[in-house]
């Protein structure tokens, strides 16, 4: 058995740095005097040994520095100062690099920095706070180590930052990166530069596997990674830097380095690893977890390795206490803890009957994934089938992926065409981990929805508790094990049924895919016609999947944001397509392409005013209405040029809004005047800002209202829910009640939810 005092200590360093995170202030003090006390009284009568010392001592050190972390932040100037909204001059440095999202009116940039000197309400401070900048896409994109002047409004923060800030003007840069971080950024650009010539996916793949940077990939391929447990190869993790790092020092060994300089070799080389990855808390977690798996290789590598994990875990919780709240730190320790406890034992299991590098192939990420597993299910809901048998198949273009690209990108700065051949096998390892993603992804049960809440994520963590005496004995037996790979291969390929799922007489479906929307209209056996597609492929086909949907005559896209269009993909995901329709303005341009490049094609136009029938659904298109110009400079054009649907099917009138806003809601309401309706999808998700004269008028007797859970809009919105249910009108939401079904049963309409 592996000393597992080390380990103790970088569990009461985690308890301490959730106690103070989760309830801060009095409670959490509270807590930590509660623990002290029950600790304190075993040990002085005898109950407990003095071994509990050193676990108390570390929970109440990282406690002490999160709660002091804490104290600074909320008393910051900056806090007061966001708290007031105020206008500031500030002098920031940027401490990563800009990521783009999408937002409410358009794309941001969104990126780290800490500022250092702040002035405004007539004071002015010296100070070093962490902040996160938002600016528009028209502001200047700057590298990440650049020192630059501004003037913004600040936004309350939340989390580990003092405050959001949102620039009002231009940047004053007042220097540039230092010397390392442009050194750090030519390997990054180099990396890029060697695979610019391969196949799309594999030359966004590459740059991904060696530092982390997954800035271009495809976001139905990041799913497919997702679906496949394989995302931890898509982001900087231990596995990264076990590779770089142990390939440089098998070259220092064949070099002759030995003895205290081959260890300063592999620090050189994790320093090395930082910097071009990008010396971020996230960053850091992963080299400690990766030097953590060196040091498991190594002689008495397993109970080296278990004393260095829990030395590592406190020395990071000790300079980043708020790691302790993160999945990457609970996935990244927690699988480094299966590998170094587990994968032996399993492994030892194994043997009886396998040769060892079967064994050890099988019981690496099998350990990681049973790890990890309850993790994975509160982020995702889901439980992959096919994540150890994925790991398992990618497992030998890994390091080859990582190492030669990575090989080829420091080549390619002393001469590209060398670089470009060095990386090569770097891109076709990387397209064998792509063919091996989709594959997975695409088996018919490749996951199954568990659910996030605390009864089911308990209940895996028991089963996930109970698999550590358990597997050795299974694993140990040939042919308890066939039989359990058996069972597992029969679920993965034969889809199961879900029970009483779709409801008898569906005829419209508001499926649960977060904030978006994805609907469905039921146009016959196996038929519908689709308006909109989530945000993500994955929600989307899995509610097709449940609808039992497997033609598609027509999909409507009502507008080209992301939340209605990113899940494309996920329609067509193994279903028979006919049309494809959308709105007439092609904004945001990236939606749009992004639509076309799912498609194959462009989206053709709607045609507004026709009335059409497909199968069991009868479509008419109210708006846009051509030359219609409306709303004012506050709303968001693409938002009102959404497609509006008035669709018949099984008898029940349905107005489908897409995100029209109230200046074309109004505009409608004079299109429409005394239009009556059974269902209403409410526009834009709930926002307050709507036309509720007019929604409140059509008589409908169902609202509906997909909306993502805890999203950061305030949607729905008070208000308007208030106004539907004083007229009369049942709301529905898809953050409640998960999917909602609309069903006709003799002759009466009513709900089914399957959450």
């Amino acid at each position: 058995m592996p000393d597992l005092r080390a380990v103790a200590l970088g569990v009461g360093a985690w308890t301490g740095a959730l106690l103070v995170l989760v309830a801060p202030g009095w409670p959490a003090l509270a807590a930590v005097a509660l623990v002290v006390a029950l600790v304190g009284t075993g040990v002085v009568r005898g109950w407990w040994s003095l071994g509990w010392l050193g676990p108390l001592g570390a929970l109440v050190a990282v406690a002490g520095v999160a709660a002091l972390q804490h104290v600074l932040l909320t008393t910051s100037p900056l806090a007061a100062l966001a708290d007031e909204g105020a206008v500031v001059e500030l002098e920031l440095e940027l401490t990563s690099d800009v990521r783009v999202v999408s937002g409410q009116y358009g794309d941001l940039q969104v990126v780290r920095a800490t500022v250092t000197r702040l002035q405004g309400r007539g004071s002015a401070w010296t100070l070093d706070a962490p902040v996160v900048l938002m600016a528009g896409a028209d502001w200047p994109r700057l590298p990440l180590g650049t020192r630059l002047e501004t003037t913004a409004r600040l936004v309350p923060g939340d989390g580990d930052v003092a405050a959001l800030v949102r620039p009002t003007g231009e940047p004053e840069v007042v220097a540039g990166p230092d010397v390392w971080w442009d050194a750090a950024a030519g390997v990054r650009r180099s990396v890029r530069a060697v695979v610019a010539g391969r196949d799309a996916d594999a030359r966004e793949l590459v740059p991904a596997l060696v530092v982390g940077d997954d800035g271009g990939l495809d976001p139905d391929l990041a799913d497919d990674f997702r679906t496949t447990g394989l995302t931890h190869l898509l982001a900087v993790s231990g596995t990264n830097l076990t590779l770089v790092v142990g390939s440089l020092l098998v070259l220092g060994r064949w070099a002759g380095v030995r003895g205290a300089w081959l260890h300063a070799l592999g620090v050189l080389g994790i320093c090395g690893f930082v910097l071009t990855a990008r010396a971020e808390p996230s960053v850091v977690r992963a080299a400690a977890m990766g030097a953590v798996a060196l040091v498991g290789m190594g002689r008495n590598g397993r109970s080296r390795g278990v004393r260095g994990l829990g030395v590592a875990v406190l020395g990071l919780l000790l300079v980043w206490p708020r790691l302790a709240v993160t999945a990457g730190f609970a996935l990244s320790a927690l699988a480094t803890a299966g590998i170094l406890l587990l994968a032996p034992v399993w492994r030892d299991a194994l043997m009886r009957w396998t040769p060892r590098w079967v064994a050890e192939a099988v019981s690496v990420p099998l350990a990681a994934q049973v790890a990890c597993t309850p993790v994975v299910a509160a982020i995702s809901g889901q439980v992959s089938l096919v994540a150890v048998g994925a790991n398992l198949l990618a497992a030998p273009a890994v390091a080859p992926a990582t190492v030669l690209g990575l090989s080829g990108g420091l080549l390619g700065l002393l001469w590209s065409p060398l670089g470009v051949a060095v990386a090569a096998p770097a891109a076709w390892s990387a397209g064998w981990i792509i063919a091996v993603a989709r594959w997975g992804a695409g088996v018919p049960t490749a996951a199954v929805d568990w659910g996030t809440g605390p009864v089911p994520l308990v209940l895996l963590t028991v089963l996930c508790l109970l698999t550590v005496p358990l597997a050795p004995r299974l694993l140990g037996r040939p042919a308890t094990t066939l039989a359990c790979t058996g069972l597992l291969l029969v679920v993965m390929l034969v889809r199961p049924p879900t029970p009483g799922w779709p409801p008898r007489g569906w005829v419209l479906a508001m499926c649960d895919v977060g904030q978006g929307d994805a609907l469905v209209l039921r146009a016959g056996q196996g038929a519908a016609v689709v308006v909109d597609a989530g945000p993500e492929p994955a929600a989307t086909d899995a509610c097709l999947d449940r609808l039992e949907v497997t033609a598609v005559p027509l999909l409507v896209l009502t507008h080209f944001h992301v939340d209605h269009v990113g899940g494309v993909a996920g329609v067509l995901d193994g279903r028979e397509v006919g049309e494809v329709e959308g709105t007439v303005l092609l904004d945001p341009p990236e939606g749009a392409s992004a639509a076309a490049r799912a498609v194959g094609r462009d989206p053709a136009t709607v045609a507004y005013g026709l009335t059409r029938r497909i199968g069991e659904v009868t479509l008419q298109t109210v708006w846009p209405r051509p030359g219609a110009r409306p709303g004012d400079s506050a709303e968001s054009a693409p938002n009102n040029a959404s497609v509006v649907l008035v669709a018949q099917v099984g008898g029940v009138r349905v107005l489908l809004t897409g995100d029209v806003e109230p200046s074309a809601q109004a505009a409608l309401a004079r299109d429409l005047a005394g239009l009556r309706v059974d269902v209403l999808k409410v526009p834009h998700h709930g926002s307050r800002h709507q036309d509720l004269d007019w929604l409140t008028s059509l008589g409908a007797r169902l609202a509906l209202v997909s909306v993502g859970e805890d999203n950061d809009y305030g949607h729905p919105a008070p208000d308007l829910l208030a106004a539907l249910s004083a007229a009369g009108v049942s709301v529905w939401r898809t953050d409640l009640s998960g999917d909602v079904v609309v069903v006709v049963r003799d002759g009466e309409v009513g709900v089914v939810a399957r959450g």
